[in-house]
């Protein structure tokens, strides 16, 4: 049985370990959560293997566009950065800011607020600050790495041969990226026109998130994106809260044949959350079994 290939997203980098231990260690961490949900179906999980990259996104990076980290949060950003903050909030549905030209002047902090509000969070003092820290970091982190896989073009094609070499040795009928992982693989499947996917399941994926929308390679012609061309069917899963899969629906822009919604339960963005939930088992079970 072929193995299924995942790839991650931020929050993943390993510090001191080596490309192949450090993606074990992420198999190692994340696999159960699989198991347990195709077990549900009475079908076996094959072998899974991680396409690991973090590594490619640290050494030789100014400070700016290092990844997660203490100061990872709304007010280490510049002027640039806060506008793209404000710009994915109000993609998320927080109040638009009524002057586009003053968008790095926004309140992020209270934009979030309002945003969790409004999505009936009832949470205590403490543990909504605590989450809206949470929301911060993980958006000042995921514009960190996407600015550090994209800014350098070496940089990129250093983490789309990385995760293309991983397809092309483990040929996989289904490839799972999560977070930033779809934005590299959909980039990694174009640039790879060889690579044949039966399956490729996106999971909180941020490819209609504006400031990286903007970014993408190849583009977006007309503001429509294009499946791979060795990409058999593409589903993608979000969680109704998660804030990194903004705007909802990647199906307006993108050509996915499936575009679904869940809720994790259990953290909004986390991978493990998607590997668990029946969407997924669902998905990929007539291509394992």
């Amino acid at each position: 049985m072929a193995p299924i290939v995942l790839v991650h997203g931020i929050f993943n980098h390993v510090p001191g370990a080596a490309p192949e231990r450090a993606a074990e260690r992420q198999v190692a961490n994340c696999r159960p959560r699989l198991i347990d949900n195709l077990a549900r179906l009475a079908v076996e999980a094959p072998e899974t293997v991680m396409a690991y990259y973090a590594d490619l996104l640290r050494p030789d990076l100014p400070e700016h566009a290092q990844g997660a980290g203490d100061d990872a949060d709304f007010d280490s950003l510049d002027a640039p950065g806060r506008a793209q903050a404000a710009e994915w909030l109000a993609a998320a549905g927080a109040v638009a800011p009524a002057d586009p030209q003053n968008v790095a002047l926004q309140p992020l902090r209270q934009m979030l607020g309002w945003l969790l509000d409004e999505r009936g969070s009832r949470l205590t003092r403490a543990v909504r600050e605590r989450t809206i820290r949470s929301l911060e970091r993980t958006i000042v982190t995921s514009l960190r790495e996407v600015e550090a896989y994209t800014t350098w073009p070496h940089r990129r094609d250093l983490v789309r041969e990385r995760v293309a070499g991983v397809i092309r040795r483990q040929a996989p009928a289904v490839v799972i990226a999560h977070s930033l992982g779809s934005y590299v693989t959909y980039e990694t499947l174009h640039a790879h026109p060889d690579l044949e996917v039966e399956l490729l399941v996106t999971l909180g994926s941020p490819l209609r998130v504006p400031s990286l929308a903007r970014r993408l390679d190849p583009a977006l012609r007309a503001g429509r994106g294009a499946k791979p061309a060795g990409v058999g069917r593409w589903v993608n899963i979000a969680d109704v809260g998660d804030l990194v899969a903004v705007p909802p629906k990647l199906g307006e822009v993108f050509p996915v044949d499936a575009d679904e919604t869940c809720d994790t339960g259990i953290g909004f963005h986390g991978l493990g959350g998607y590997l668990a939930n029946g969407l997924l088992a669902a998905a990929v079970t007539p291509y394992i079994s």
